[in-house]
């Protein structure tokens, strides 16, 4: 029997480690497609922000609650499963709690650790479907959440109870089993939290407390290996790409925009003739009309972004009614990119399918509500940015569709004739200087 378990161990180890990497690499593709940024400089702050952002959630924080919350479910979820080495190897043996031979009465402590962790992530769990079903918090229950969003975040959070309650049944049904001296139940010192809920399961025969470990632990690391592969089309996708998206985040003052070498160099052209080059190379957009046009970073973002929603409930413009949600731009970027996906599996490569970000999935509406105040960029855990995506589909709007408010166009004509935002010459700016003399 046990020879059967470990080829189906094996077996579904093997094809879910398969899908995972497949569709890994298909997402590392599709961040690829965006264009080349270097993010190369100062590695040591970048190293710090990644300690402090990612692994120490220090963002987060400005929230105390729901910071707690989510450092107990993250940090307890990532830890607990250190015990899938265990379990991974256990099920590749054909043994059964392999490390207690090794680590002697250490295991127990340990085991009772992990079983604290995973009783402080159920109660996150249902904290957090209870703040998002039945208080409703405002940034939790969006309309841009209805449908998929709203059922994946329920899902995962119902995913991790699952697990958690898996594992501590696992365990009490273990001790119990060991108390009775089973054969391949190796003995152990008494778990921290479930040895006190032994009691439950003295009426049950051995093969009842067989049957009943055996399906928790193989249901656990099934879990374990779907939950692995649900990831890439989750938002939880953030588990795994926090890290380098905080490491990659953006290191120069919030208010600097970063200025359009293409335009710099039309510029110079006109100005140098002699400084063009011979022969033109190839002509890139003004700006983003689709995701292709976007840099790589912002590409990563899209796929780091948990749709907590903290850039929305900070951004002035959706407080004032306005249509203009970052989490909605952030979203909508990876909905995108996900399609374009899509389209090159399928394809082989891109076939153009008559759309693009900007206008199939984020409307001129939302883009010009932005005021640029930089409070979504400020309120992310993570370093993602959700305006430099807003400023290059501007840029896009502007440069190449001509496309602004009657308000803005006089500014531009303002400054380009002017060099002031206002209808004065250069030679009658300091007149008014006259009146107050």
């Amino acid at each position: 029997m046990h020879i059967v378990q470990q080829i189906l161990f094996i077996m579904l180890a093997v094809v879910a480690s398969f899908l995972f990497a497949k569709k890994v690499k298909e997402i590392a593709r599709n961040i690829n497609i965006g264009r080349d940024e270097d993010l190369s400089d100062n590695k040591e702050q970048r190293w710090k922000n990644m300690i402090l952002l990612a692994l120490g959630q220090k963002k987060m924080f400005k929230r105390p609650i729901p910071a707690l919350l989510h450092l107990v479910v993250y940090a307890g979820f990532i830890i607990i499963n250190i015990e899938i080495l265990e379990i991974f190897l256990d099920g590749l043996l054909g043994v059964h709690r392999l490390f207690v031979p090794f680590i002697g009465g250490l295991y127990s402590f340990l085991i009772g650790f992990f079983e604290v962790l995973a009783a402080l992530v159920l109660i996150g769990c249902v904290v957090f479907l209870i703040r998002r079903n039945i208080l409703k918090i405002r940034r939790l229950s969006m309309n841009e959440l209805n449908g998929w969003p709203k059922n994946d975040a329920n899902l995962i959070l119902i995913i991790e109870i699952v697990l958690m309650s898996l594992f501590l049944t696992m365990n009490t049904a273990d001790l119990v089993l060991q108390s009775r001296m089973v054969e391949h139940y190796t003995q152990t010192s008494p778990f921290l939290l479930t040895s006190h809920f032994t009691g439950l399961f003295n009426g049950m025969s051995d093969s009842g407390l067989v049957a009943l470990e055996r399906t928790c632990w193989w249901l656990h690391i099934i879990g374990i290996f779907a939950f692995l592969n649900y990831l890439p089309y989750s938002k939880h996708l953030h588990i795994l790409l926090a890290f380098p998206n905080a490491y990659y985040g953006k290191l120069t003052p919030q208010g600097e925009v970063k200025n359009m070498k293409e335009i710099q160099n039309e510029v110079l052209y006109m100005m140098e003739p002699d400084k063009a080059p011979a022969e033109p190379g190839e002509q890139k957009r003004f700006g983003a009309k689709d995701v292709m046009d976007l840099s790589w970073k912002n590409l990563l973002d899209a796929y780091s972004c948990t749709e907590c929603g903290r850039c929305t409930d900070s951004c002035p413009a959706n407080m004032t009614g306005k249509k203009l949600s970052p989490r909605k731009i952030m979203m909508d970027t990876r909905d995108r990119l996900q399609e374009v996906g899509e389209n090159i599996n399928i394809n082989k490569e891109f076939k153009d399918d008559g759309k693009s970000l900007l206008n199939d999935f984020i409307s001129i509406e939302e883009l010009r509500a932005c005021t640029t105040c930089q409070a979504c960029v400020e309120a992310c855990p993570v370093s993602i940015d959700p305006l430099s995506i807003i400023m290059q589909l501007r840029r896009n709007l502007i440069m190449e569709e001509s496309s602004a408010p009657q308000e803005w166009n006089m500014m531009f004509g303002n400054i380009e004739n002017n060099m002031a935002p206002w209808k004065f010459s250069p030679d009658d700016r300091d007149a008014w200087v006259a009146d107050v003399e």
